[in-house]
């Protein structure tokens, strides 16, 4: 069934937009990663998702889960609550344990969309996950000019896995050592990654 759904969400969205994914040849097949993407649209989710192998999970804010038709879909795609803004360990732990179990964890690092197409800066949930999961991150740019809309050109580009020996946590480290090691030596190769990917706008386009 989940891959019907996949098959008629692809055709759609072939349909929907003039749609590319570029890089897939990036992703090994046989295990699961933290796919780390920026974030333009509410659409994001199924775009990266259409663009990898295997099935996926992701975090979406717990708002979405009040109504229960479209909490049942969700879920059935491969989504869990998070509580935004909270440091929720109960869904960091749920999406580590996914990964471990070899599912595709998709995660958008800025926590936020982007209002003007440009990479912001990432917060250390992923650099968490990817690092207590041993999983390679593999970045993810999705590109689009100004408002995503019928048929917009809209490219999703998968770059090189980060290898998981990067993210690696040392024993005994405290609360603090940790939050600032991911913080300079997690965060920035993964976001780095991103921003490779993406074609940001120039200064006189999002002055404009």
């Amino acid at each position: 069934m989940y891959g019907i759904i996949v098959f008629l969400v692809r055709f759609a969205m072939h349909i929907w937009f003039d749609l590319r994914f570029e890089g897939r040849e990036h992703i090994p097949k046989g295990r699961a990663f933290v796919f780390a993407s920026n974030h333009r649209t509410y659409a994001d989710p199924v775009l990266v998702t259409l663009a990898g192998r295997g099935r996926f999970s992701f975090m979406a804010k717990s708002e979405l889960f009040e109504k229960p038709l479209f909490a049942w879909l969700i879920r059935y795609l491969g989504a869990f609550p998070v509580e935004r803004g909270k440091g929720d360990m109960e869904a960091i732990n749920k999406a580590i344990d996914n990964v471990k179990n070899g599912v595709n964890l998709l995660i958008f690092p800025e926590g936020t969309r982007s209002k003007d197409g440009t990479v912001g800066r990432g917060k250390t949930g992923v650099a968490l996950i990817a690092a207590r999961a041993g999983a390679d991150v593999i970045p993810v740019g999705i590109n689009f000019k100004g408002k995503l809309h019928f048929r917009s050109k809209v490219i999703v580009r998968l770059g090189e896995p980060i290898p998981a020996e990067r993210f690696q946590i040392a024993d005994g480290m405290t609360d603090k050592e940790l939050l600032r090691y991911l913080k300079k030596e997690v965060v920035p190769p993964i976001m780095d990654g991103i921003r490779a990917l993406v074609d940001e706008p120039a200064a006189e386009e999002k002055g404009a």
